[in-house]
């Protein structure tokens, strides 16, 4: 189907430290791609850039086509947004939100409802409507968060830590809806620390570590040239990680020590 989003040299720093580093990505429309890496390796850095938050960067991005430093504002309205951290409008009842949100990407209140009714109904969340966001449980308000990131049929959808507080079941449908959005011709970009979610549900994994891409590829060709095993061990490997059973025996010590 062609690239969704292409970047090419892509170097970012903040008062003199490198945070990216001369990362390239094409990823490509129909897919989910996992952008994975350490805390601190430039996930979040790159997220903002592809989303038209931040604009000062080097190098060229493109979205749907869109330039996130000239076509801000375009780029909004094409593109959806989970991230790991969000801040909802807690006064605010779900209906009231979600109206909010579709009357921001210019729906008609008919058709915001329609599809707030079905992604509600499907989440279990329909009964819901009336109550105040405050009231939310934390899996909640990641159902909601998700459905007002879609609510305008997104072509490209960027998810920071997507199943975060969801219970098994919610989780299994949100993998399910990912893979029915890709297969849609969509464009799922998906960052997590779940390593056996990654290796599970996506097509392409990049893995930034110290604002470098180190390894991009599927989990098979991820697998073949580190001699097999799982995502989490290759990606321990790559990123400098390897030693975390080590140091946990270490703190065990600590315990058992008596501190002289």
């Amino acid at each position: 189907m062609g690239a969704t989003i292409r970047v090419e040299g892509l170097r970012k720093s903040y008062g003199g430290r490198s945070v990216l580093d001369g990362v390239d990505l094409e990823v490509q429309a129909g897919t989910i791609f996992g952008y994975i890496g350490p805390n601190g390796a430039g996930k979040t850095t790159t997220v903002k850039i592809l989303t038209g938050l931040l604009g000062d960067f080097e190098g060229e991005v493109r979205v749907g086509g869109l330039d996130p430093r000239e076509q801000p504002v375009e780029l909004k309205e094409t593109i959806g947004y989970v991230p790991e951290n969000a801040v909802l409008y807690e006064a605010l009842t779900v209906a009231e939100l979600l109206l909010f949100v579709g009357r921001l990407h210019g729906l008609d209140d008919a058709v915001i409802r329609a599809r707030a009714d079905e992604f509600l109904d499907v989440f279990e969340l329909k009964s819901r409507l009336p109550t105040r966001v405050s009231t939310l449980s934390k899996g909640m308000r990641q159902k909601l968060l998700l459905t007002s990131a879609v609510l305008h049929a997104p072509q490209v959808v960027f998810l920071d830590e997507p199943l975060s507080g969801l219970d098994v079941n919610a989780a299994i449908l949100v993998k399910n809806f990912l893979r029915a959005l890709a297969d849609s011709g969509r464009t799922v970009f998906y960052c997590s620390h779940v390593m056996d979610v990654v290796e599970r549900v996506c097509d392409r994994i990049a893995i930034l570590d110290g604002g470098k891409l180190v390894a991009e590829g599927t989990f098979d060709e991820l697998s073949a040239a580190r001699g097999g095993g799982s995502l989490e061990r290759i990606f321990a490997e790559l990123t400098g990680e390897g030693e975390d059973v080590e140091l946990a025996e270490r703190l065990v010590r600590a315990l058992d020590g008596d501190g002289v």
